[in-house]
């Protein structure tokens, strides 16, 4: 806080006064040991303005700085929902310290563009100084707790506009579950929000990543599904597309539908927008990394798919191979 009261921005107060001394970890470049969680946690109780002052000598990269390119983004958000579970490992991503290295791991593999994850998750990363030179996606609502009765009703508790343009990030995304029998009308209170931040994104022309979805609730478990068929990825494409003011800004984050009758199911979802897309990792199912790339392989040739957003299927690999699972998704765009 500046003399006289008056607030002041904490990046605005670093870019004044240059970078700070490095003192937290430096960036790993090969397979990196799990980060010391006490030294981390060090330097967020006796210095918590080292994540501004980290995300302001951050140098930065164009999200498509060559024409033509395609992005490869690890995304880390899950825990911020409460989703914790990898494969068959129901916490799998409850350890910070191992989430870390494997994503400092993910980051140094060459042709990998940047990262997208929570808050608390980039502000470590910024002190690992693991996002230099790399996209940075903040997430922004986290509020639909996965398995919660209220999952439907997805606020937004992550990233603001304002966060990002003030932490200087590259883009934001958004989650957009729509079950046109929910009784609550949670979705549609989630949709107007959406639409007021993806206006809120198009004033500071930052890119926002949205992540639509046809859900409805399992009536035996009470579990809410994500309706991945063609026909229902094309009508939440199309709703996607319309929110707010302008689409100047937006892209569309998308699962790769699954149509054993239909060879050209993806193809023609896609025809549904103009928006630049990109596809979305997803689980692996009965563990066939294999059966992944090649479904990625094929739908990253269509035209208006810009890269791919791949987290757990990649950071936790069936065969423990983070790198090599890396590396083979690169290969592929």
């Amino acid at each position: 806080m500046a003399s006289g009261g008056v607030e002041t921005d904490p990046a605005e107060e670093a870019r004044r006064r240059g970078p700070a001394p490095t003192t937290y970890p430096t960036p790993q470049h090969s397979a990196p040991s799990p980060p010391d969680p006490r030294t981390l946690a060090r330097i967020r109780a006796e210095r918590p303005h080292a994540v501004a002052e980290a995300a302001a000598a951050r140098t930065r990269r164009g999200l498509m700085p060559v024409p033509g390119a395609r992005l490869m983004v690890i995304a880390a958000d899950h825990p911020a929902r409460g989703a914790l579970a990898a494969g068959d490992r129901p916490l799998a991503m409850a350890s910070r310290a191992d989430l870390l290295a494997r994503l400092c791991l993910a980051l140094s593999r060459p042709g990998v563009d940047g990262v997208l994850a929570s808050a608390d998750v980039l502000d470590d990363l910024l002190l690992l100084g693991a996002l230099h030179d790399k996209i940075v996606i903040g997430s922004m609502n986290r509020g639909g707790l996965a398995g919660a009765t209220f999952e439907l009703d997805d606020r937004f508790t992550g990233h603001t506009p304002e966060d990002l343009h003030r932490m200087r990030f590259d883009a934001g995304k958004l989650l957009l579950r729509l079950d046109y029998d929910d009784p609550t009308e949670a979705s549609v209170r989630t949709m107007e929000a959406a639409a007021h931040t993806v206006n809120a994104m198009a004033a500071r022309r930052l890119p926002v990543f949205v992540e639509p979805f046809l859900s409805r609730r399992d009536p035996t478990t009470g579990l809410l599904r994500n309706d991945t068929g063609p026909d229902a990825v094309i009508r939440s494409i199309a709703v996607a597309s319309g929110l707010g003011g302008t689409s100047a800004y937006t892209w569309l984050k998308l699962p790769v539908t699954d149509d054993p009758t239909d060879p050209d199911a993806m193809a023609r979802v896609l025809e549904t927008s103009t928006l630049p897309a990109v596809l979305l990792g997803g689980d692996i199912k009965d563990g066939d990394q294999e059966a992944t790339y090649e479904k990625w392989r094929g739908a990253l040739r269509l035209p208006t798919v810009q890269g791919l957003v791949a987290g757990r299927s990649l950071l936790y690999p069936p065969d423990g191979d983070v790198a090599q699972a890396v590396d083979t998704a690169v290969s592929l765009l």
